[in-house]
């Protein structure tokens, strides 16, 4: 199958590193979720993806069932949803303020990528932000910020919100199982 000319290739990760287990060898079409509204009227793709906190953070803005249905109708039959989602809702009740900073590159192209967690008074949702740091010249630099806000989903509720939107075979795969930081949801259209 042939990417529609909108579709850029994804560069490789867990997700779509899961997506080639599962698919097989071969080229597969691979679209983010936050691009099924514009590829409606493209060709069926192999595979549809949800970074890290895509699903929180839809969830929060109440458009997560929306989205995970425009993935279901643009995925041809057999193809794969796969998400990233945080398991959280047992931190509800302790409330941690941020997890450990993440550090990639080296040298000069080293940055850090630093979160914090502002949790609401009853556990169900916080909010999140991102501050990414990057070597200046002489000392480190703010590259940028991003600031959402995000559901806590517990393993039942993803689950739950998959089989609604019509998929099936939704499995769950531990970090070990599929080399991501986060638990990965495949499920199949």
């Amino acid at each position: 199958m042939t990417a529609a000319p909108d579709v850029v290739p994804l560069p490789e990760d867990p997700l779509t590193e899961v997506v080639a287990a599962v698919l097989g060898d071969g080229s597969h079409v691979v679209i983010d979720l936050l691009d099924v509204g514009r590829h409606q009227d493209g060709p069926p793709v192999d595979a549809v993806r949800a970074g890290d906190d895509l699903l929180p953070r839809l969830a929060h803005e109440n458009a997560l069932d929306q989205a995970l249905l425009l993935a279901r109708t643009v995925l041809r039959p057999g193809g794969l949803f796969v998400a990233a989602v945080p398991e959280l809702d047992k931190l509800g009740r302790l409330r941690p303020t941020a997890p450990p900073p993440k550090v990639s590159g080296r040298g000069p192209e080293r940055q850090v990528t630093v979160q914090l967690w502002d949790w609401a008074a009853d556990g169900e949702s916080y909010a999140l932000e991102v501050v990414r740091l990057v070597r200046g010249a002489e000392t480190w630099e703010v590259a940028n910020t991003v600031s959402t806000r995000h559901r806590v989903l517990s393993p039942d509720q993803v689950a739950a919100a998959l089989a609604d939107a019509g998929f099936g075979a939704v499995q769950r795969l531990s970090p070990a199982e599929c080399g991501h930081p986060l638990p990965v949801w495949v499920a199949v259209a």
